[in-house]
C-alpha cells in the first residue's frame, strides 16, 4: 500500500459522525486506505464504525496510550510507504492528498509535510495548530505562518508558497514510514502535545526536510480533546516543551536555554494568577517538577539524539524570542518577522 490515512480515536464518536464522511468521500484514490485506531474508547465509537463504515480498517488498542504512543502502536500494524496522521476533528477537502504525496514523491529528502490548516468554525482564517507551517524560536516556543501566539490571520493567499518549515502539525501529518521509524516514531512518554515538533526536530537534525504544501487544505476544529485553557493541556504543553528542549538542544545551549525558560515560565504563572486561574498555576508548577523527575530517564534519549545528529543548521528555527517580537515589537503577523 502507498498511503495509509490513520485517525486515532478516543471517545470521539461525535467527531466521527461529523467528519469521517469527508475523509471517505475525498480519499477514493488507488492504493489509499483509511484506518481508525481506537484508543480503548468507552463510548460507542467502535460500534458506530462497525455499523456505518464496515470497509474502514479498524485497529483496536488494548488501552488509552495517548496520542503519541497510540499512533506508534497503531502504525506498527500498518504496512504503507506514507502515513497520514489525521485528527478526528478534521474536515478534508477535494484533492487534499495528491499535492502532498506528489511533492514527497519528487523530493526524497522530504520526510514529512502538512497541508494548509484552516479553522473549521471560521473557514477564512488559519487554525492555531499548524496554520501554514510551523516554526520554533530559540527558547522552544512554536509559531506558524498565519499564527503568532494566540493570534491567527485571515487567509488571503499570502502563504500559498510551498515552504520548508521546522515542524508539521500532528493534526494532519504526512510522513514517510521509513523516516518515521528511523528516528523511533513519536515519543510515547509525551502522551500528547509537542510530540510532533519533537519528531520533526529529530528528523531535521538527521538531515531530513519538512515542508508545508498549501495547495492542499483541511479544516480543523482544534481543542477536540483538551480545550485551550484546560489545566491538563497547560501541564502537558509546559512539561513536554521542556522535555523536547532537553532531548534536542546541544550541550552548549541546553542549560542556559532551559534556565531562561524557567524565568519565562514564571511570568506565565504571574499571568495565570492575575486572571485567577489557580489550576493552571498548579499545572505549570507540576510541569516543572515532573520535568526534573523525568530528566534522568530522558538522558539516554538525549545522548542518542545528539549522537545521530548530522545537521546543525536547522531551517525554521528562529534565533530570537517570539515573545519579545510579539509583545514588545508588536509583530502580530508572521510576515512582520525579520529573520536576520
Amino acid at each position: 500500500m502507498k498511503t495509509a490515512i490513520v485517525i486515532l480515536n478516543y471517545n470521539g464518536k461525535h467527531f466521527l459522525e461529523k467528519f469521517l464522511d469527508s475523509v471517505v468521500r475525498y480519499s477514493t484514490l488507488p492504493d489509499v486506505a483509511i484506518y481508525v485506531a481506537d484508543n480503548a474508547s468507552t463510548d460507542d465509537s467502535v460500534a458506530y464504525l462497525q455499523q456505518n463504515y464496515p470497509d474502514i480498517h479498524l485497529i483496536l488498542l488494548a488501552q488509552n496510550f495517548g496520542f503519541a504512543e497510540g499512533y506508534n502502536q497503531a502504525l506498527k500494524q500498518i504496512d504503507a510507504e506514507y502515513y497520514v496522521l489525521l485528527n478526528s476533528d478534521v474536515e478534508v477537502s477535494q484533492r487534499w492528498i495528491e499535492p502532498v504525496i506528489s511533492y514527497m514523491d519528487a523530493h526524497p529528502q522530504v520526510a514529512a509535510c502538512q497541508p494548509k490548516i484552516k479553522a473549521f468554525h471560521n473557514k477564512d482564517r488559519f487554525e492555531h495548530a499548524g496554520a501554514a507551517g510551523g516554526f520554533i524560536d530559540k527558547y522552544g516556543f512554536p509559531f506558524c505562518r498565519g499564527r503568532l501566539m494566540g493570534t491567527t490571520e485571515i487567509d488571503n493567499g499570502q502563504y500559498d508558497t510551498i515552504t520548508e518549515v521546522f515542524w508539521a502539525t500532528g493534526a494532519c501529518l504526512f510522513v514517510r514510514s521509513k523516516d518515521y521509524w528511523s528516528v523511533g516514531g513519536l515519543d510515547g512518554d509525551f502522551f500528547a502535545h509537542m510530540e510532533e515538533i519533537d519528531l520533526c526536530w529529530r528528523l531535521k537534525s538527521q538531515g531530513k526536510q519538512i515542508f508545508c504544501i498549501p495547495q492542499s487544505t483541511i479544516y480543523h476544529v482544534g481543542g477536540g480533546t483538551l480545550k485551550v485553557e484546560s489545566p491538563q493541556k497547560t501541564y502537558l504543553n509546559f512539561r513536554n516543551n521542556l522535555l523536547m528542549l532537553y532531548k534536542n538542544l546541544s550541550d552548549s545551549e541546553v542549560n542556559k536555554i532551559i534556565f531562561t525558560r524557567m524565568v519565562i515560565d514564571f511570568t506565565a504563572v504571574v499571568k495565570f494568577l492575575f486572571f485567577g486561574k489557580i489550576a493552571n498555576v498548579r499545572s505549570v508548577w507540576n510541569a516543572h517538577q515532573d520535568f526534573k523527575k523525568m530528566k534522568p530517564a530522558f538522558l539516554s534519549k538525549r545522548k542518542e539524539n545528539l549522537a545521530k545528529q548530522t545537521n546543525n543548521e536547522l531551517t525554521g528555527k528562529l534565533d530570537k524570542s517570539i515573545l519579545f517580537l510579539f509583545y514588545a515589537k508588536r509583530n502580530k503577523r508572521y510576515s512582520d518577522i525579520h529573520w536576520k
